[in-house]
């Protein structure tokens, strides 16, 4: 049975008619992901804004803040206040993930996206800086060897570019592609930011040469993998399929896994 509340005590109760701090309820909505803040974030393209809540980076993209939240409010569909800067950690964090460090944690927010774009984002996380895999490597890693047009649409519809390196996956043709953050021009920028050639890569995968092996380890890979960065220009050996490769007593890299995607190389 529960004792009744003396006079004394209920007085002190009616005496407790402080409201909760303002920003109580815009915090909590954010901490537990029922709404998100947004910043400006400096990048190599530029000042951006990214977007987060409890539950991870969430959105990242245009600088210019009406366009920003117009495609957050029509992809996302969550409450959006802007603030004057990105938390340090999280900055720091984007910071080292745009330098290349793909051991440093940055939780996404990803709800609402199926299983299969998930996977092709998390397979972009493993490429590594300065380098790029085509469509049909990601489609192959991932087990979807023939899904090559609907790896292409995940990459497109990434929430979070430059955090999911989508800029590092070209065509199968080996030409750079589109890229949802401003288009090829702003994809040739990042490549070029993180030390690749990536017009001597096209003009070389016209010419036919889509593997590169080397006469003194006989490993072949695929041209941008830092392994076949380091052959030196004598020592180059170009192939157009990774069969002819085979063919010639080369091995596959085990680093680049150039014989994911390889059959569906022209």
């Amino acid at each position: 049975m529960t004792t009744p509340l003396s006079p004394d005590r209920l007085a002190e109760l009616a005496e407790l008619d402080d409201h909760a701090p303002a920003g109580l309820r815009p915090d909590v909505l954010v901490a537990v992901g029922l709404a998100d803040r947004y910043a400006p974030i400096p990048t190599p393209l530029g000042e951006l804004h990214v977007a987060w809540n409890g539950r991870g980076v969430s959105w990242l993209g245009s600088a210019d803040r009406d366009d920003f939240e117009a495609g957050f409010h029509r992809t996302i569909r969550r409450p959006l206040e802007p603030v004057d800067r990105v938390p340090d950690r999280l900055g720091e964090a984007i910071e080292r993930r745009i330098e290349g460090d793909r051991r440093v944690r940055i939780d996404l927010d990803l709800r609402g996206r199926t299983p299969f774009e998930v996977a092709v984002w998390h397979k972009a996380l493993e490429i590594p800086r300065g380098e790029v895999r085509p469509y049909g490597w990601v489609a192959s890693e991932i087990g979807r060897p023939r899904a090559v047009r609907a790896v292409g649409s995940a990459l497109a519809h990434n929430p979070v570019p430059l955090v999911v390196p989508c800029h590092r996956v070209v065509r199968s043709d080996g030409s750079i592609g589109q890229y949802s953050l401003g288009g090829p021009d702003s994809k040739l920028k990042m490549l070029t930011f993180e030390g690749l050639e990536p017009l001597e890569l096209e003009a070389a995968a016209r010419t036919g040469e889509r593997f590169l092996g080397s006469d003194t380890t006989h490993i072949v890979c695929l041209p941008s993998c830092h392994n076949a960065r380091r052959i030196t220009q004598r020592h180059r050996v170009p192939f157009r399929s990774l069969a002819a490769a085979e063919a010639a007593g080369y091995r596959p890299c085990r680093e680049c896994r150039p014989a994911s995607g390889a059959a569906l190389v022209a």
